[in-house]
């Protein structure tokens, strides 16, 4: 006897399909990746050293920043010497010490933005391009709709993620405030089907 379904899907993977259809359309028109919230994230333990800093109180809104200054402040940090460092530093560290990295430079560049009313900000752990071999740190800033790239150890002035490589500043990791987030890409949606 020979069992024939009238169902030929299983009604769960329909859906899996039609979520993951969703989101690579969504994500793939504002070429952004998805950042999911996470209770931890295996950075959880560096990051508590700069936790204060990335809770940095804003003020109340003074108006926008404008990119001329944020080009001034990216330029002042990218012209600092780069030395790679296994602990994350602080802003007081940076200013104390003749060099800094990715990662210094980076929550440098938040504190002073947090200090100045800037909202919708995001320090990113990622790869600055697919082959890198390391990680690498910058800040993602949203303001008017438009999402900016902020990386002072490699520009020298805010670039919108439009403006940027397909391929480039691939993120994991995000923080903003207290809140930790998990990047998905394209990629790692397709490996859960």
């Amino acid at each position: 006897m020979v069992i024939v379904s009238i169902v030929p899907f299983v009604p769960r993977r329909i859906l899996v399909w039609v979520a993951a259809f969703s989101a690579l359309s969504v994500a793939n028109c504002f070429a952004n990746s998805l950042l999911f919230s996470a209770k931890r994230t295996p950075y959880d333990h560096q990051m508590a050293r700069i936790q204060p800093v990335l809770s940095t109180p804003v003020p109340p809104r003074r108006g926008d920043l404008s990119l001329l200054l944020v080009n001034h402040w990216i330029g002042e940090l990218r012209a600092i010497p780069y030395r790679y460092s296994m602990e994350w530093k602080t802003p007081s560290d940076l200013a104390h010490e003749p060099t800094g990295d990715c990662k210094g430079k980076a929550v440098a560049l938040y504190q002073r933005m947090r200090e100045n009313g800037a909202r919708d900000l995001r320090l990113v752990i990622g790869r600055r391009a697919p082959t890198s071999r390391s990680t690498h740190t910058w800040v993602e800033w949203t303001s008017a709709s438009v999402t900016f790239v902020l990386d002072p150890t490699i520009n020298w002035v805010v670039r919108a993620v439009n403006e940027i490589p397909e391929n480039s500043y691939v993120p994991y990791y995000a923080y903003a405030g207290s809140r930790k987030y998990r990047a998905a890409t394209a990629t790692s949606l397709y490996a859960g089907l």
